[in-house]
């Protein structure tokens, strides 16, 4: 597998975790504002976002731009299984057809 596909799909993985982590931050309810900002979901959440974009330039540096696209299409896939998995979120009919479409539309655009 060429290395900077292998570091994209390692960053659209980071960029899923933290948006889990910051999600499970939102849902809890703190003291002061300087908490609500200042906590360790927020600021690992913001870390693995930085690293994320970190890599995603690396990547761009080595790829054809055309394959960045379907790569980063997977992240909204990945957020989905993860939000099944840690906060028990139901994958419905309506998730399910949102992800065909992004399916699709990777199969149209390799066509």
């Amino acid at each position: 597998m060429n290395m900077h596909l292998f570091i994209l799909v390692l960053s659209v993985l980071i960029a899923s975790f933290s948006q889990i982590l910051l999600k499970k931050s939102a849902e809890k309810t703190y003291n002061s504002i300087i908490r609500e900002y200042l906590n360790p979901y927020v600021i690992c959440g913001y870390g693995m976002m930085f690293l994320s974009m970190f890599l995603t330039i690396i990547a761009y540096s080595g790829m054809e731009f055309t394959n960045v696209q379907i790569v980063e299409a997977t992240g909204y896939i990945m957020v989905l299984i993860l939000s099944y998995f840690f906060f028990r979120e139901k994958i419905t009919k309506r998730k399910l057809l949102g992800m065909i479409f992004i399916f699709a539309g990777i199969a149209v655009y390799y066509l």
